[in-house]
């Protein structure tokens, strides 16, 4: 009889859905006091069952019954989270954003990102790379502490101007000691569409996509 009681509360923590869980939840229970007084009924009063072992049961299902509802309550709550964030997501399409990133659009002979420094570097070296990975030009420049914009013209390292399309970039910088300087990189552009179909909506710029999370700026599209 006790397994037939921790078989009840088994059953009610495999329940798949809000609705169903709640149904499973309440018919449990009463079996299980249906269980509960029946075994009290007919137990041998020469060898009465342990009281700890009816405790144990009841604890155990109390335990089973409030996770179910605990785990409601963060669907629900995961649920108008993920409502919020397409909402705010596409409130973005036609703005101007900012996010982390290192590949942006080069779109009518310009590509542009934001260069941030952990501090003043004296030599920097830009690596810009296509699609494929292949290395399509190298800038050598100088980056102040702070935000530095960053311009390519769109030029190989041959001088030819490159096919409009994704670009990735990578700096190598070095302060006035010679130590090695973090550099955080950002794109910028007009997000024209968003997609709410995965976890996190994604907004696309030209032909990149950046993760709603990266966005660290946001400003009204030029005119």
């Amino acid at each position: 009889m006790a397994s037939g009681i921790s078989s009840i509360a088994n059953t009610a923590s495999s329940a798949s859905t809000a609705s169903t869980s709640s149904q499973a939840i309440a018919g449990n229970f009463q079996q299980f006091l249906t269980l509960l007084t029946t075994q009290l009924k007919n137990q041998n009063p020469l060898d009465p069952m342990d009281t700890n072992q009816f405790t144990q049961q009841l604890v155990q299902f109390a335990g089973v019954e409030q996770q179910l509802k605990t785990n409601d309550r963060l669907d629900s709550i995961l649920t108008n989270a993920k409502a919020s964030a397409s909402a705010t997501a596409s409130s973005f399409i036609g703005k101007t954003v900012t996010a982390d990133g290192t590949k942006t659009t080069l779109s009518d002979g310009k590509a542009n990102w934001t260069l941030t420094p952990a501090r003043a570097a004296t030599k920097a070296l830009v690596t810009i790379s296509d699609a494929n990975g292949n290395v399509v030009a190298t800038k050598s420049t100088t980056l102040t502490a702070g935000a530095n914009a960053f311009t390519w013209d769109g030029k190989g390292s041959s001088g030819m101007t490159q096919a409009a399309g994704t670009y990735s970039i990578k700096v190598d910088a070095l302060d006035a000691t010679g130590s090695t300087v973090a550099v955080d990189t950002s794109v910028t552009g007009t997000v024209q569409s968003v997609d709410l179909s995965g976890s996190e909506p994604v907004l696309s710029v030209g032909s990149s996509k950046l993760l709603l999370s990266t966005v660290k700026n946001l400003a009204a599209a030029s005119t």
